[in-house]
């Protein structure tokens, strides 16, 4: 499935994101674990991720109907805004639930940061489309 950027306004990327990868590999094609990177005020951890290259899973295209892009907020939580009732629903559904899980399509920056998101090793679509 692929991701297109949001329609709403982003401002310039000046809010510290810091990605942990349990999974580099899979997820980026490399072995770099952690990645530094900027993200705007409104837009979304899913939207960063996919921009630099982190192959985060989004199986519904970003609309919070799956939990195929659960991650974990170690740090900076009160910088994105906060999980509505569709978005609990959804993330009670994926493996790994913590107190600190979100689905990362919902979670907009509206913070100057700094974030910390961890990506899960076991993050992955199972039944993902392989492009022909």
């Amino acid at each position: 499935m692929h991701m297109r950027h949001s329609d709403e306004e982003h401002g310039p990327p000046v809010v510290p994101v810091k990605f942990i990868l349990e999974d580099p590999e899979g997820l980026t094609d490399t072995d770099q674990v952690e990645w530094d990177l900027m993200g705007g005020e409104g837009e979304s951890i899913l939207e960063i991720a996919v921009e630099n290259g982190i192959k985060i899973e989004h199986a519904c295209g970003a609309v919070c109907a799956c939990a195929t892009c659960h991650v974990y907020v170690e740090k900076g939580a009160d910088m994105l805004t906060e999980a509505d009732e569709d978005e609990e629903d959804r993330v009670e559904e994926a493996p790994g639930l913590q107190l600190n899980s979100r689905l990362s399509c919902q979670c907009i920056l509206k913070g100057k940061g700094p974030i910390q998101i961890r990506i899960p090793s076991w993050n992955r679509n199972a039944v993902k489309e392989v492009p022909h």
